[in-house]
């Protein structure tokens, strides 16, 4: 089945205004997540996914630079733009994967799109990993369906409410990471300037010029565990705050 990575990434934020040229290690932060996405088995293709604002034209040179698709669309109609982005493809299957994650886990990824094509489903998430390291997998007919059906601000503000509101309509599934994860409570995504610290520590001491494990950075909080403490008090926003990708 064709399978195709979307990146949604744009520079306004609320909470952390172009965090996604950030560096890490050298690199913008958005860098290592194109280079998270390719590394998951059975994307086809990599496509970038950002608002049609000046502000982000830098974001499309970088993917450009990187070698991947650049679709520009709305800036705050997330689902249509992730729509627009892939309706031309023809593909089966849409990775999603959002610009402020840059620990994507392209493992459990790789192993959720296995699960999402031997079942056939229409959306696969991943359990049993830190908050920030997952993906999703999108059937195209349940895109589709979104685009078509969603009605609420929430439904275009993000890419999958509709699907999961309506199980009734949509075969769903969970993917169990193997991942042995201590920290439940984790927190590997970049949302505020505490995030970024953190994520800057981790890069700091484990990035070598290739997508650094999971594993690689259970060890290390294992062996620092104060280093929770740095962003355990930021709340993770609900579905329906207006989003920034």
């Amino acid at each position: 089945m064709k399978t195709v990575a979307v990146i949604q990434a744009r520079i306004a934020s609320t909470r952390l205004a172009a965090k996604a040229l950030m560096p890490l290690s050298g690199k913008p932060m958005i860098v290592h997540v194109i280079e998270r996405a390719r590394a998951i088995n059975g994307a086809g293709s990599v496509i970038l996914a950002t608002g049609e604002a000046a502000a982000n034209d830098c974001l499309a040179g970088i993917a450009a630079d990187c070698g991947i698709s650049v679709f520009r669309g709305s800036e705050d109609n997330v689902l249509e733009r992730f729509y627009r982005a892939v309706e031309g493809t023809g593909c089966d299957y849409i990775i999603r994967i959002t610009g402020d994650n840059p620990l994507t886990d392209h493992i459990s990824a790789s192993g959720a799109l296995q699960h999402a094509c031997e079942k056939k489903c229409d959306h696969c998430s991943v359990s049993g990993i830190p908050i920030g390291t997952g993906i999703e997998i999108v059937s195209m007919y349940a895109l589709e369906r979104s685009y078509r059906e969603g009605s609420t601000p929430y439904h275009f503000e993000h890419v999958t409410p509709y699907i999961k509101e309506h199980p009734e309509l949509f075969s769903i599934e969970k993917y169990q990471s193997a991942l042995d994860n201590p920290f439940p409570d984790l927190r590997l995504t970049v949302d505020t300037p505490d995030d970024f610290k953190l994520m800057e520590k981790i890069y700091d001491a484990l990035y070598k010029g290739r997508p650094i494990l999971l594993t690689e950075v259970i060890s290390f909080i294992t062996a620092n565990p104060e280093l929770i403490n740095i962003n355990c008090h930021v709340e993770q926003r609900p579905m329906t705050h207006s989003s920034n990708g």
